[in-house]
């Protein structure tokens, strides 16, 4: 016997509701197109940043490009001049490693640092062939097809956005990146475009470093309180 159609899933209209609740808080959070880098600056900025503030994370690939002059030279530097170069970063051996060998298995691959050809590619396929590559997890991949000048509906999940859908209830409480975005991305708005997914991204960074801290959330204060589990279960 044929199944009836369950109909819209509601983590969909959440979504919808939660996004100018936020816009309403912290104001819009959009990059102008001038702003968006290259696939690879962004690919750069994301194997070196865990556990980095952005903004020294872009200073700092900014530097190593101006310092070596492209991503090839960038590769072909001694791991212990990266690690010198990369002293801001929280954990700037691991960084440079990490650097290094992505890098390095690009230019093995396509010839030069080069991800050019990810225009052409369907975001699914795009994304997997990114995270063939060492040290680019879920995070990175999702950051080079939306942040970047490619500018894809893709949805970035660091770990205070994956914390916040998980007491929200709109992923599973114990999901990593991988799960988390296998469980939200079929629920996203369907109107929304990429810069609509980059800015939810970036309110939902400040949600997390307002609110809806690892311990203690503030969830009296927090504006998505209407709107989550782990909030109304603490009214």
């Amino acid at each position: 016997m044929a199944q009836l159609p369950l109909g819209p899933d509601p983590r969909t209209e959440t979504l919808r509701r939660l996004q100018p609740l936020l816009v309403q808080r912290f104001g819009h959070m959009r990059r102008a197109t001038a702003e968006r880098r290259v696939p690879e600056w962004v690919l750069v900025q994301g194997v070196i940043g865990a556990r980095t503030k952005s903004e020294i994370s872009n200073a700092a690939t900014d530097r190593l490009l101006q310092r070596y002059g492209s991503w090839e030279g960038v590769a072909d530097a001694p791991i212990a001049q990266l690690q010198g170069e990369l002293t801001t970063q929280t954990y700037p051996n691991i960084a440079a490693e990490r650097l290094k060998s992505a890098l390095t298995d690009l230019v093995a691959r396509r010839g030069a640092a080069d991800l050019s050809h990810l225009g052409g590619m369907a975001t699914p396929d795009a994304m997997d062939w990114l995270e063939q590559l060492p040290g680019v997890g879920r995070k990175v991949a999702a950051g080079v097809m939306n942040a970047s000048t490619l500018d894809r509906p893709v949805l970035v999940l660091d770990s205070h956005h994956r914390r916040i859908l998980q007491r929200m209830g709109l992923v599973p409480a114990k999901a990593d990146t991988a799960r988390a975005y296998a469980a939200i991305m079929p629920v996203m708005p369907p109107e929304w475009q990429a810069a609509d997914y980059d800015e939810h991204h970036l309110l939902m960074k400040k949600v997390g470093q307002t609110w809806c801290r690892p311990a203690r959330p503030d969830c009296a204060n927090c504006v998505a309180q209407s709107l989550c589990e782990t909030g109304k279960r603490s009214g």
